[in-house]
């Protein structure tokens, strides 16, 4: 089922609820019409008191039952053998007590797809504070020249004031633009500065096509909306020259039909204008719900210019290997040729994406429990939005997911909160066969765990 369909039916969804609410309306109406004044039959019960609704979050019990590994891999032993799954590997743990109660070849590295965003999440919110922010700026050039200079921030948005934006609070050009002009330069030209990252803006195993298929773009430093043509369309194609492209909306912005160029601006340039990003923590969550390659590539290579490294594509997959090392994680195994997940080349072990989702769901990494925000809600959010079908499984609103998909590729990494109450960590990766058939295999798994007990 495509994420498409998937939000058709979310609509369905909410379209119902409405219509119940407007019936629930109308019968309240008629039952105070019915319940006051002289019209009202003799021994009619008094209209009872209005409830007030106080809506909580119940925390987890701490003293759930504590499941077993003889009871978990009876629990799993049949879903986890379906030929759907092809060469899996995986890894269940209780984050309590940090015991491993299923595994299957875990420390075997294959291809993780998106799965490779858990890394990528978790060393940035290990390496980073969770408030730190991105600033883009508009300089004064020469002549009636204004310089958009990137900061590394593709949630910037062409989206007009007032119009949602893909990306949580994100900012906007058309802000810029209306800086620069209560600034009163007579704007004659646009450039654009893309000297924050340097290196390769693609890397060598990624497809062009990618491109047109709306999985990547040229990361560049300066970006709106991640690249997308379509800017709120999760799927859209994206552009494959994304700073001028941000730069022509400026321009248009400011009815400047000159054509943009690619310049350095000074170092000491005269700052006209500036748009702040939302706070880390809020990137790292859209990047994960949505699975946005542009955005991991994006927060890696953040990651690695704080860190003292290059900000390009290698070094922001050096960053996150050295980041997780330096945080005491195992990285035996480990190949990274991006940080999104896209290349083929990457190579992970399941046991180290279970013991981050681990550290995640219990108290071992503070650092990394805003992670678990961002995942997405089997068959409510992100992608995870048109999967988990209550008729195959279990697990719909109960398991919160990082889903990776490439040909020949599926895995799922997340915690799941089983009907005893106890959260578990899991992660499964399936090599082999058809995403088709993989991912219900996938969330069989991750349903039967929701079922079990596992006493």
């Amino acid at each position: 089922m495509s994420a498409r369909k998937g939000t058709r039916i979310a609509l369905w969804i909410i379209t119902s609820i409405a219509i119940v609410a407007v019936v629930a309306a109308a019968s309240v109406v008629v039952y105070l019409q019915l319940n006051k004044g002289p019209d009202v039959p003799p021994g009619t019960p008094a209209r009872p008191a209005l409830i007030a609704a106080s809506p909580t979050i119940t925390p987890v019990s701490p003293d759930a039952p504590e499941p077993t590994a003889a009871g978990v891999r009876k629990a799993l032993a049949k879903v986890a053998a379906s030929p759907a799954l092809g060469k899996l590997t995986g890894e269940v743990t209780d984050p309590l007590t940090g015991a491993t109660l299923w595994s299957r070849n875990p420390t075997l590295p294959l291809i993780p797809a998106s799965n490779t965003k858990v890394l990528t999440a978790s060393a940035v919110l290990l390496g980073l504070p969770e408030d730190k922010r991105l600033t883009t700026t508009v300089v004064q050039g020469t002549d009636g020249q204004v310089i958009l200079v990137g900061a590394g921030d593709p949630t910037l948005s062409a989206q007009p004031t007032g119009v949602a934006t893909f990306f949580t609070d994100a900012p906007r050009i058309a802000s810029l633009a209306e800086q620069i002009r209560k600034s009163g330069i007579n704007v004659t030209a646009v450039a654009v500065d893309t000297s924050a990252f340097t290196g390769p803006t693609m890397d060598s195993t990624w497809d062009r096509g990618d491109i047109a298929g709306g999985d990547i773009a040229p990361i560049e430093s300066l970006m709106a909306d991640a690249g997308r043509i379509k800017p709120l369309d999760e799927f859209s194609p994206r552009v494959d020259d994304p700073a001028v492209t941000a730069g022509k909306v400026l321009a248009d912005a400011l009815g400047v039909d000159a054509k943009v160029t690619t310049v350095t601006a000074d170092a000491g340039a005269k700052v006209v204008a500036q748009v702040t990003s939302a706070p880390l923590i809020t990137r790292v969550n859209d990047m994960m719900r949505y699975s946005d390659n542009v955005m991991a590539q994006a927060l890696s290579m953040e990651l690695s210019k704080a860190t003292g490294g290059d900000a390009s594509l290698a070094g922001g997959a050096q960053a996150v290997e050295k980041t997780l090392t330096a945080n005491g994680f195992d990285l035996t195994g480990v190949t990274l040729h991006d940080t999104s997940g896209l290349s083929y080349a990457n190579r992970v072990p399941a046991a180290l994406l279970d013991k981050l989702m681990s550290g995640t769901a219990g108290t071992a990494e503070p650092k990394l429990r805003p992670m678990l925000d961002g995942l997405p809600i089997a068959g409510g959010t992100g992608t995870l939005a048109d999967r988990f079908d209550p008729k195959l499984t279990a697990g719909a609103g109960w398991v919160r997911a990082k889903t990776g998909t490439l040909t020949g590729v599926s895995s799922l990494t997340g915690t799941v909160l089983t009907v005893d109450g106890r959260v578990l960590s899991f992660a499964l990766m399936s090599n082999g066969t058809s995403p088709a058939d993989a991912r219900p295999a996938l969330d069989a798994v991750a349903g039967a765990l929701r079922e079990c007990g596992c006493r």
